[in-house]
């Protein structure tokens, strides 16, 4: 951005951020006429094209008070992939001066991608942790588990002796347990159900596949689930699965490390209908695992019999849409090829038509590169939205802190990388199972690892740091509720659970000692994300956004509302959108509602 280009400002571009394939899009140049500049040009990059490179001369068109005006239009007919981009202006004395390479996202204009995720609350449960109806007997399963007798025991944190947490001990949460408590998520506003995955697996968080087909016997049964599914539907919630396709268990039967199941896996014959859906430097003790991580090798991605496996008629995805599922979350989704993820995507759309697919991407999705490819995540056909790490991060160190302006440029800058339903559809929460627990990072300020991981697992916040977390976390929680994209909480965080990293932040869910006032809040945000039109499908503008003040609207059809935040201990004011004017203390936030002439206080 310069003084004579800002890409986010529509006199210089337009229209406005990504654009569907086809569209002219005009780019303006303003410098100052004192400046002298008498020629500019577009260079464009068009990666997704074998780097096809093009020059465009933007001739000068006029003044804008003392500023030329140099305007022309880039077609984008037929392309859809990044356009990277700058722009230049030359004087007539070899003065020139340059843009840094921006970004142009041109997707897809087919892709149509359901409303619902978007809309709508999502909880995020940890099935082993959720909720036990009774105690299981693990006898017989897969893994060697044990079970805790006592729910509120501490989960096993210490590593074994090849340096990794085992994570074999199982407390007996279910899909049962889950379908009890529909109730109290329902209160909560819940529209959304994603599941961490829940079928058999040695390990209590079941990211090491054992059998695809098989819901884990501790969690329940297929009937289960469908049960679930049901009584899900008649409440209107939705059911997201947890898709772990880019690596599989060792003890699974189709790597069978163990022989723990009856038939051949590609650890025990080179003959095994499952040998090419691994890579072996070595059979049969190395291949190709997740992060080096031997319990977790790798799946083949060339292997057809794997993909149609995944993806075929009667193959796990459209088997468990089948059975109730609504949609897909995809595990690494950056580490699953292109093609592996178009084909996810279409058989989504082929066995439910408003199936969605999200896919875990912990950078801007827009632009990413794995593995020395560019992904098309964002560019239709692939997923319909991506986990938003990159809100997280910055609403942490607003939070903790930091400039609202920062947050606010953070955000801008999605907006303008992905597509309308992409940014819509993005998956936003304070916290998951993978990052410590947002009441303990905003309590304590940190992760405490320049402590060890005893007194990490030991350690219970003081009465000081809960009261500061909590009060951050109703701050988050309301911008979280009131931004484009799905809220998203991760089981336990609307109860107070706290806790470092994993297993640290899979504790179990303290029923019946729950954080009443959190609760409270959490539910009154549900309620306004369920009822208010403008917070589901309304545009965004920001207001001020300035220190410790945070501020922005959504407006549809005649309702407005602003969620004002203020992190900083001074007072603030900000100026309503309606000429009203709002007087915010430090450490406070409010809904507000603006309909039919009538300013109500919604929280």
């Amino acid at each position: 951005m310069t003084q004579w280009f800002d890409p986010a400002d529509p006199r210089c571009r337009a229209p406005y951020g990504a654009v569907p394939s086809g569209t002219t899009v005009t780019f303006t140049l303003r410098p100052a006429r004192s400046e002298g500049f008498s020629r500019a040009v577009l260079a464009a990059r068009w990666e997704f094209d074998a780097d096809r490179v093009t020059e465009t001369s933007l001739p000068w068109v006029g003044m804008d008070g003392d500023r030329d005006l140099f305007s022309a239009a880039l077609e984008t007919e037929g392309y859809v992939g990044l356009v990277w981009y700058t722009l230049r202006l030359e004087g007539l004395d070899g003065r020139r001066e340059t843009t840094e390479e921006l970004q142009l996202t041109v997707y897809d204009p087919a892709e149509r991608v359901p409303s619902w995720f978007g809309e709508g609350v999502t909880y995020q449960i940890f099935p082993d942790r959720f909720c036990r109806l009774r105690v299981p007997d693990p006898t017989g399963m897969v893994g060697g588990r044990t079970v805790h007798g006592d729910w509120t025991e501490e989960p096993e944190y210490r590593p074994d002796e090849r340096g990794e947490v085992r994570n074999r001990d199982f407390f007996g949460g279910s899909l049962p347990g889950i379908t009890a408590k529909l109730p109290y998520l329902q209160s909560l506003g819940v529209e959304t159900l994603y599941l961490c995955p829940i079928f058999e697996a040695a390990e209590n968080h079941r990211y090491g596949t054992a059998d695809y087909e098989k819901i884990d016997p501790m969690l329940g049964t297929e009937e289960d689930f469908s049960v679930l599914c049901r009584r899900a539907h008649a409440l209107g919630m939705r059911v997201m699965l947890d898709g772990v396709f880019n690596h599989m268990g060792f003890v699974s039967r189709y790597f069978n490390g163990d022989g723990f199941y009856p038939g051949q896996g590609a650890h025990q014959s080179q003959d095994s209908p499952y040998y090419d859906w691994f890579t072996f430097q070595h059979w049969p003790d190395q291949y190709s695992a997740w992060w080096g991580i031997y319990s977790l090798p790798a799946a083949n991605k060339e292997s057809r019999a794997w993909l149609d496996y995944i993806t075929g008629p009667n193959g796990i995805i459209r088997r468990w849409l089948r059975a109730g599922a609504d949609g897909w979350r995809l595990d690494v989704a950056d580490e699953l090829p292109d093609a592996v993820v178009a084909a996810i995507h279409a058989a989504a759309r082929a066995e439910k038509p408003d199936a969605v697919v999200i896919g875990e991407v912990w950078e801007d999705g827009s632009n990413k590169i794995a593995y020395s490819v560019r992904r098309r995540h964002l560019l239709g056909g692939h997923c319909d939205g991506l986990m938003n790490y990159p809100l997280r991060s910055a609403l942490l160190d607003y939070l903790l802190g930091g400039d609202a302006g920062a947050f606010r440029r953070t955000m801008e800058r999605l907006r303008q990388n992905y597509p309308p339903w992409a940014f819509a559809s993005a998956m936003n929460a304070l916290g998951t199972h993978d990052t410590p627990r947002i009441l303990t990072l905003l309590g304590t300020g940190g992760e405490g690892k320049d402590r060890s991981r005893d007194w990490r697992a030991s350690y219970r916040m003081t009465a000081a740091e809960r009261e500061r977390g909590e009060a951050r976390l109703r701050l988050g929680a309301l911008l979280l509720y009131a931004f484009p994209g799905s809220p998203t909480v991760y089981y336990g965080d609307e109860a107070g659970m706290e806790g470092f990293e994993d297993p640290l932040n899979r504790r179990t869910f303290p029923w019946g000692e729950e954080a009443g006032g959190l609760v409270s809040w959490f539910t009154a945000l549900g309620r306004a994300r369920r009822e208010l039109a403008c917070l589901r499908r309304g545009g965004v503008s920001w207001l001020t956004c300035s220190g410790g003040l945070l501020s922005f609207a959504r407006t549809l059809e005649g309702q407005t509302a602003v969620a004002a935040v203020n992190a900083g201990e001074a007072p603030a004011e900000l100026a309503l959108p309606w000429g009203e004017n709002l007087e915010l203390p430090g450490g406070a936030g409010r809904l507000l509602l603006r309909q039919n002439g009538e300013t109500v206080t919604f929280l």
